[in-house]
């Protein structure tokens, strides 16, 4: 296990190098989205009876931030490797597609979690929040990191240039996060929209069950969905490791 250690903790080390732009930086993101929508909207808007938009709206953003630094830590990581050419020296270790895919899935779940533990910090002092399922918060805090950092790495092996990953996070990434219902509830669209948003999978990590005890749809429908596709983007990544796509040359 020692590669796998070291990959690890390297591509922790790279993140945490530069805090203030990894971790920090989205941070403050995450409580403009707060301060602006909040704001704006607390006395025109109530997603659920007896509950707040200001208090609706916090665990949306804080899952919101895990999902996107989890997906760029992966994607950024690989892509700056295969840039700069340093890439073949984490080629050329006797290291598994297994160890190569926890090394940077890993990593990337550790930045997600950082970076929502930090938006939740600052933005909790806004609103008074309930924790009615901790465990299923937990869960799919983690799943979530897990299933886009898996994406990020499908997205960096990919990508060949810096403008390809940005296109892949502009047109995919962006949109499929804030169309998750971070800033309202599916069932307030008309039906051809709601019926969209059921295809969208990072709306399924996003419904607020494990605070409100209310959602959407149910948590285990979301976590069968969730971990569904978890698994899918886990193979697609795996293959590709292995086959050594668009890294071995």
């Amino acid at each position: 296990m020692m590669g796998f250690q070291t990959l690890f903790n390297k591509e922790v080390l790279r993140f945490w190098k530069v805090a203030t732009q990894t971790i920090m930086a989205p941070v403050l993101t995450a409580m403009l989205y707060l301060l602006i929508f909040g704001h704006v909207l607390e006395s025109h808007v109530q997603v659920y009876p007896g509950v707040r938009y200001t208090a609706f709206l916090i665990p949306g953003l804080v899952m919101m931030s895990v999902l996107q630094n989890a997906f760029a830590n992966t994607s950024s990581s690989l892509i700056q490797s295969k840039i700069t050419g340093n890439l073949v020296f984490v080629l050329l270790t006797p290291l598994s597609a297994w160890e190569l895919f926890l090394g940077y899935v890993l990593a990337a779940v550790v930045r997600g979690i950082v970076v929502g533990l930090g938006v939740f910090v600052i933005t909790a002092w806004f609103a008074d929040l309930s924790f009615v399922a901790p465990i299923w918060i937990a869960v799919f805090a983690l799943l979530g990191a897990a299933m886009l950092g898996t994406m990020g790495l499908i997205a960096g092996i990919w990508a060949e240039k810096f403008d390809q990953l940005a296109a892949f996070q502009n047109f995919l990434i962006m949109p499929a996060t804030f169309l998750s219902g971070v800033f309202y509830s599916i069932h307030s669209l008309p039906p051809f929209w709601h019926l969209v948003s059921r295809f969208n999978p990072f709306f399924y990590m996003i419904d607020g069950y494990g605070f409100f005890g209310v959602s959407d749809v149910s948590p285990f429908t979301s976590l069968a969905i969730v971990a569904g596709f978890s698994v899918v983007l886990a193979v697609i990544a795996l293959r590709m490791l292995r086959s050594g796509y668009k890294l071995r040359h």
